[in-house]
């Protein structure tokens, strides 16, 4: 059944397309992004009423939010190159890692920022919030430095969909000249150096 994805541009749209290559799994993609009005039209809102991006379409099933999506590709790929968890203990530290990524380092760090940063001329310019989530972000991060210091990802030797939510959040952090510590520094180059990153990064970004 085919797989259709919309959406392109962003950190977050970065995740289910890295996820796709690196399962090799066929979609296609529809690379809309946010604020372009592609996202308010008659076409996209019966698909998503939410009118945001990502979105995975396969047959008649929608699934939007970028975590959801990685999940349900990871689900529905019997390949074993990236981590799948499979007792409820290993399920359970898998979404620790990634309700921590996604609920402290994207959404209450780096998405505020976003707003009175990029978007400033929407939702107002703020350099105290920006300043408040800047340090908020980095205090958070000194619990992975810590993590990584002893390892080389987040929860296995393999890559996870952990790591693919923490390294989408860096290269975000880097865009807004944040300094990464050392440990945290080192996994972010290395993971950088995945053909399947590389490859998602091209089509995501792509002009």
């Amino acid at each position: 059944m085919d797989i259709e994805i919309w959406g392109a541009g962003t950190s977050r749209t970065l995740r289910p397309i890295w996820v796709a290559e690196e399962l090799n799994i066929n979609y296609t993609l529809h690379p809309i992004g946010p604020r372009t009005g592609e996202t308010n039209t008659k076409e996209f809102r019966a698909l998503n009423p939410k009118q945001k991006i990502p979105l995975l379409k396969r047959g008649s099933f929608l699934l939007s939010e970028s975590v959801a999506i990685c999940r349900y590709l990871q689900n529905l790929s019997s390949s074993d190159v990236l981590y799948k968890p499979n007792d409820s203990e290993s399920v359970a530290i898998e979404d620790q890692w990634c309700n921590f990524i996604y609920g402290e380092l994207d959404e209450t760090s780096l998405y505020v920022m976003r707003r009175h940063y990029d978007l400033k001329n929407i939702y107002g310019d703020s350099p105290e919030v920006v300043q408040s989530c800047r340090e908020y972000f980095l205090r958070q991060i000194n619990v992975i430095e810590t993590v990584l210091a002893k390892q080389d990802n987040l929860i296995n030797a393999k890559l996870s969909l952990a790591d693919i939510l923490l390294v989408t959040c860096l290269d975000w952090a880097i865009a807004y000249d944040f300094k990464l510590p050392e440990n945290i520094s080192v996994y972010h180059e290395k993971i950088k150096l995945r053909e399947a990153y590389i490859k998602a990064v091209e089509i995501n970004f792509k002009k």
